[in-house]
């Protein structure tokens, strides 16, 4: 397995890149009883958003398989403004893997924040929910 940036800080200058996947607003039904935003509220968004660009990437259905170092790095409050990023890492006969950032932007603030990273691995699957291989021919179908 090759290591990736997913351990290496973040500096304050840092922005966005990758494919905008999602992004919604973290709202008072997704907090914990501290009242910040539940931590697998944002892992769930970052699934979608990963389940998305994996799909268009391997033209096909795909299940997750694997979340690997998952960085919660901030917190997010109700009111931000959450967006997922995700940046192709791998791509294997069946899987790939897809690092997805998770951006905040609070309000009355200018510039986005990095809150939570990590590698997740999907499967492309048939109709059956059997493996399937990717498909690399064809480009990746535009969102």
């Amino acid at each position: 397995m090759t290591d990736t940036h997913v351990h290496t800080p973040i500096s304050s200058d840092a922005v966005p890149s990758g494919d905008l996947c999602i992004r919604t607003l973290a709202m008072p039904a997704d907090t914990n009883a501290n009242g910040d935003i539940f931590g697998g509220w944002l892992l769930s968004q970052m699934d979608v958003g990963g389940g998305v660009f994996a799909s268009k990437v391997a033209k096909s259905r795909t299940v997750t398989v694997a979340i690997e170092a998952m960085n919660f790095r901030k917190a997010v409050y109700v009111g931000d403004l959450v967006s997922v990023y995700a940046n192709l890492v791998r791509t294997g006969r069946t899987s790939l893997t897809v690092h997805l950032e998770a951006w905040a932007l609070r309000r009355r603030e200018e510039y986005p924040f990095l809150v939570t990273d990590g590698n997740f691995t999907y499967v492309s699957i048939d109709d059956h929910g059997r493996p399937q291989a990717i498909r690399r021919d064809d480009p990746p179908i535009a969102t």
